[in-house]
């Protein structure tokens, strides 16, 4: 919504070659409370103004010397292509449609009716201004999402030099188990085809059932697992320590998607107190 000191804030530009109907404008505009108003009798200067103040509204004659109102309409669509503040000024009925093809939002008539003219003004700039509010606002929007994005990407960065720090390998898995998404030599620690699920990997070589069972059944259960220990026995026969993180994945809808999670080889550390 617009507040009413917006409305009267807006900057309107008249545009006649007659002083009669300038003064008679510009009187009517500051009675009624609009403060930032600039008048011209010269057609040719309109361009240059509209560049330099980008004006809410234009108040325009048609019927003007050297330059006609649709030639300064022309001049002002190569500077503005999507959107026309104008607001044309005609004593000739034939001239209304031609005005309205030419890319102009409204027309009033001459001779004036002032509350015809008042309405029509704060129809447009109400137009105007809520346009302008639209733009604006996609333009943070757009620049909000250009600077999360990045946040985002830097996050991701961040979370990816963290885990590949504290892990020999990062995973994913959708909600049927199967893995998705991979970082570090998974497959080859555990042994398994990456057709395998978490539950079927390395089941036929763990020592350790029980810590096999807890993982499963933390799976099944949607819970997450944190430093979870089991062993399994490589191709050469060495005995291989893996702790093993994780955590569900729901998605909007709250519905189970899968398991992230990362791991690691801790042999070396936790091998020597393990019972033989």
């Amino acid at each position: 919504m617009l507040d009413p000191s917006e409305m009267l804030n807006a900057r309107i530009l008249i545009v006649d070659d007659q002083e009669a109907n300038v003064i008679l404008l510009e009187r009517m505009l500051r009675n009624a409370g609009y403060t930032q108003i600039e008048t011209t009798m010269d057609p040719t200067s309109v361009c240059a103004l509209y560049q330099a103040n980008r004006y809410d509204l234009i108040l325009l004659d048609l019927q003007m010397p050297v330059m006609d109102g649709f030639e300064v309409m022309e001049q002002i669509k190569k500077i503005e292509s999507d959107y026309l503040p104008v607001l044309v000024i005609t004593a000739q009925p034939g001239h209304k449609l031609r005005a309205l093809n030419g890319g102009a939002r409204d027309f009033v008539s001459k001779p004036f009716d002032l509350v015809e003219v008042q309405t029509r003004i704060r129809n447009m700039l109400e137009v105007r201004l809520l346009y302008r509010k639209l733009a604006d606002y996609n333009q943070v929007l757009e620049r909000t999402v250009l600077e999360r994005t990045a946040e985002l990407r830097a996050s991701e960065a961040r979370f990816k030099s963290f885990t590949e720090l504290s892990s020999d390998w990062y995973w994913e898995q959708d909600a049927q188990g199967n893995f998705t998404s991979v970082s570090g030599p998974v497959f080859e620690m555990l042994g398994i085809d990456p057709k395998q699920t978490a539950t079927q990997a390395g089941s036929a070589t763990d020592r350790n059932a029980a810590g096999r069972a807890q993982l499963a059944a933390k799976i099944a259960a949607r819970q997450p697992f944190v430093d979870l220990l089991f062993t399994r026995s490589t191709a050469d026969g060495r005995m291989q320590v893996l702790q093993v993180s994780g955590e569900p994945i729901f998605d909007d809808a709250s519905r189970f998607a899968g398991y992230r999670g990362i791991g690691m080889d801790v042999t070396d550390r936790v091998a020597p107190t393990l019972p033989q």
